[in-house]
């Protein structure tokens, strides 16, 4: 069995701030998924800016076209945050990026889990239902993401402003930036929890957090379940070790009659971006993929992998 193990570093787990937190979530809408299309310099429903009055650079943002393997989406998040941190230190001029994507099926374990004879047959058992099983160090137990559920990967520096912010109230605006949308976006309300994500009850999940903060600048960020898809995938697992919780999506939440598995999530993402700007104070502006440089080569390659890579299981092989 082949698992693989990745070096992400520490995360700041549910409940507890830590110095990181654990994510994954659900998502819907009842339009069919477009066709894979080749990379472009930025889809055309999206804002080209959303404005705030603030004197903080803009954040510029990418949603990939097509569901993106987790490795190549951690070491894209890698690459950025070793670039950040060296312009930082160097030049000071360095950008923050927001990317929202989907990853190909996939269940990930946290680093607490380790690779124990139990834990192995566990991804032997995963990798059977057609999805990947990668190991990381971050916070967190097992978890599944794939096509369906947004994810977003928030990169950014959180001593740009004066005193910085800090890492509870960074993850208290990504709670705020996930329950703004989901009302203001689909009428749909959600319930207080102890636990950090969104619930619409005590035992529906359709958005968790999952972050990390090194050298004050941000990797990982939040999942969000829009369709169908996903949620056969959610119950083979135990997801973020919430045994008496199960994904929910905004699907079900709008169409409870609805039976259409799939969908696109590209109807979420101007809707995202605008709240993101408005919640965290920053201008948004699209990445432009036709210009040169290590972020944008960076991204072209992500894109033209994911586009190569064809269909993915849509369900669960058992």
């Amino acid at each position: 069995m082949h698992l693989q193990r990745l070096n992400v570093g520490q995360l700041v787990v549910g409940r507890s701030v830590r110095r990181t937190t654990s994510a994954s979530g659900s998502s819907s809408s009842a339009l069919r998924r477009p066709r894979a299309t080749a990379p472009s310099t930025g889809p055309p429903f999206l804002p080209t800016t959303t404005t705030t009055s603030m004197r903080l650079p803009p954040v510029f943002y990418h949603c990939f076209r097509n569901p993106v393997p987790y490795v190549d989406g951690l070491n894209l998040q890698e690459r950025i945050h070793q670039l950040q941190l060296l312009a930082r230190k160097t030049s000071g001029d360095h950008r923050d990026y927001l990317f929202l994507l989907e990853h190909r099926p996939v269940y990930t374990f946290g680093r607490r889990q380790g690779d124990d004879s139990d834990i192995a047959m566990e991804a032997l058992r995963l990798r059977a239902t057609g999805a990947d099983c990668v190991f990381t160090l971050r916070g967190g137990q097992t978890t599944y993401h794939g096509p369906g559920q947004i994810i977003g990967y928030p990169l950014l520096d959180l001593g740009r402003t004066s005193p910085a912010m800090g890492i509870r109230d960074y993850i208290c605006r990504m709670q705020k930036l996930l329950q703004t949308h989901v009302v203001e976006e689909h009428g749909i309300k959600h319930i207080a929890s102890e636990h950090t994500g969104v619930f619409l009850d005590e035992r529906t999940k359709v958005a968790s957090i999952g972050v990390q903060v090194r050298h004050r600048l941000t990797t990982h960020g939040f999942a969000l379940n829009v369709t169908r898809e996903p949620l056969p995938w959610f119950e083979k697992i135990v997801a973020c070790g919430l045994a008496d919780v199960k994904a929910g999506c905004i699907a079900n939440a709008t169409e409870p009659d609805g039976i259409d598995p799939y969908g696109s999530v590209a109807g979420e993402y101007p809707g995202l971006i605008g709240r993101f700007g408005r919640i965290y104070g920053r201008d948004m502006v699209p990445l432009d993929l036709s210009s040169e440089g290590e972020v944008e080569d960076a991204v072209r390659l992500v894109e033209m992998k994911a586009l190569t890579r064809g269909p993915w299981t849509r369900k669960p092989v058992f």
